[in-house]
């Protein structure tokens, strides 16, 4: 009898690597938070910014519906929202010609309230670092919205983004809806048997009434404000008591009233 054939070490270890691999564990189920999303994931700036866009994008029909309503052909009401594209102006601007007032109270009522946004560019400049033809363009979209997401991010390249990314959808979305309310509300004729001429007010006292929570000075110069154009309204030309009414933001900010505690910047100072 032949003695057995010698095994060979390199065969069993390959034998062995073999059944080792075969030897399968069982994998735990996967759930929606094991998947990897991360292509279609959007970052926080981005989110945010796109989320602001669409929502106050969509108010721009009640600027179409509110602009067709007090007098503007389609075109003006449209080229209103591409060249001016701050809403409250925008608002302020038809609301005096909705309530027969001239176009230069109309447009110093606008300029007024769109002054605002020049305090905004003074922060976001330094913020943004944006030169030449881009800054033109940056400086029409330095509005409440884009100048808010931008400087609640941690980092400047997050601001940057925050920023651009709400000026786009928030231009984009706002035209847009300006065009769909306009054209809707010419096909209609007549808008007050619809009660469409009360949207840009409704608009308004939404806005505001947020506002209207915050503190006892807030509430103060929204009560001056109203009592100084109700009283004006019987005396003076339709518009000029908005503009009088500005009057009341002249009221000073004094610390908070008793009961109210100190306010977020009192608290860290």
């Amino acid at each position: 009898m032949s003695p057995p054939a010698p095994r060979r070490r390199g065969t069993g270890l390959i034998r062995q690597s073999l059944q080792k691999r075969s030897r399968r564990v069982p994998t735990p189920a996967l759930t929606s938070g094991d998947v990897n999303t991360s292509v279609f994931s959007l970052s926080p700036p981005v989110r945010d910014a796109l989320g602001i866009g669409f929502a106050v994008g969509v108010s721009g029909v009640a600027f179409g519906t509110t602009a067709v309503a007090a007098g503007l052909t389609v075109a003006q009401a449209c080229t209103l929202s591409l060249l001016a594209f701050t809403g409250a102006s925008q608002f302020a601007l038809v609301g005096v010609i909705a309530g027969g007032g001239n176009l230069v109270a109309g447009a110093a009522g606008a300029l007024l309230l769109g002054a605002r946004n020049t305090l905004y560019g003074l922060r976001m400049a330094d913020l943004l670092g944006v030169r030449g033809a881009r800054k033109a363009a940056a400086a029409h979209g330095v509005i409440d919205e884009t100048a808010a997401v931008a400087l609640a991010q941690p980092t400047p390249a997050a601001a940057r983004t925050a920023f651009t990314t709400t000026f786009a959808s928030l231009f984009v979305f706002w035209n847009l809806t300006t065009l769909l309310g306009a054209l809707a509300t010419e096909r209609i004729g007549d808008t007050a048997a619809f009660g469409l001429d009360a949207v840009g007010p409704a608009i308004f006292l939404a806005l505001l009434w947020p506002r209207l929570r915050e503190g006892g000075r807030e509430r103060l110069v929204a009560g001056l404000g109203a009592g100084i154009a109700l009283l004006a309204a019987p005396f003076l030309p339709s518009g000029v008591p908005v503009l009088l009414a500005a009057v009341a933001a002249l009221v000073p900010a004094g610390r908070s009233a008793p009961g109210e505690g100190p306010t977020a910047e009192e608290a860290r100072s």
